[in-house]
């Protein structure tokens, strides 16, 4: 097969290609520390929050530029789990995550009876995760969350940039337009889209949902230019009390919709 289907690679791209910017500075770090680093050590010299730097620790491991190991102590209590990288080419060697995320996005497409719906809900799961939860009675205003949430969306690699609200449609005029610049899997999303983007959007609404921020994510219209998809936030009467679930409806694979 040669690592091709029909005209497209399933190989990945050189290791050091593959890095995104907060991946790589993460990796920079482990390289130039003096001992092992753990994930709030990580998340403090970063300004990641923690499950986002524990995301790329854990990614690098994946790809191997760096080795997890439990920490050697004396001292009562629970050891930690600490990172180092890799010395020299150790990580070198050719890497097919893309031809496993094929595989797992095909299985999923054909053979789950609402593929769209189990995406959603897996990314707003992670979504969540990924996102630090506001603390109790703190109330985002939409400019503040817009912010969050765009930090979230650079952190895993989208490029995203909030349009200002005079070049916005007149249907977008109360809310917020995120333009995403680069799709971290856009060699899967440009095959399985309804699966990839619903999972994208349901991202963004864990996060939103956990921030309780007074905005919901609508709908996100893939590829409206090559590299260019575009996510669509409305204002959102939530009650900053409540638990809040993942959308349960079923989007459309041509403007990956919400509720």
């Amino acid at each position: 097969m040669g690592g091709m289907v029909g005209e497209r690679s399933l190989s990945d791209p050189a290791p050091a290609a593959a890095l995104g910017e907060s991946r790589a500075r993460v990796l920079e770090l482990l390289r130039t520390a003096a001992q092992p680093l753990g994930v709030q050590d990580i998340a403090e010299q970063t300004g990641l929050h923690p499950n986002t730097a524990r995301f790329h620790l854990d990614g690098l491991v994946e790809d191997g530029y760096a080795q997890r190991d439990t920490e050697d102590r004396d001292q009562p209590g629970r050891p930690r789990t600490v990172y180092q990288a890799v010395p020299g080419d150790a990580a070198a060697g050719l890497r097919s995550y893309r031809l496993l995320a094929e595989i797992l996005t095909t299985l999923v497409a054909e053979n789950v009876p609402r593929p769209e719906q189990l995406a959603r809900e897996a990314g707003h799961a992670w979504g969540g995760y990924l996102t630090e939860r506001p603390a109790p009675y703190e109330r985002l205003n939409p400019p503040a969350a817009t912010r969050r949430l765009v930090g979230i969306l650079s952190e895993i690699g989208f490029a995203p940039q909030a349009q200002a609200r005079d070049d916005q449609s007149p249907g977008d005029a109360d809310g917020v337009r995120i333009e995403l610049r680069h799709c971290p899997f856009r060699e899967v999303a440009e095959h399985h889209r309804n699966v990839v983007c619903s999972l994208h959007l349901g991202l963004m609404q864990g996060a939103l949902d956990v921030m309780r921020a007074p905005l919901q994510a609508d709908r996100l219209d893939p590829f409206v230019e090559p590299s260019l998809c575009m996510a669509h936030l409305s204002p959102s009467n939530r009650n900053h009390g409540e638990d809040t679930q993942a959308p349960a409806s079923e989007a459309d694979p041509d403007a990956i919709g919400g509720t």
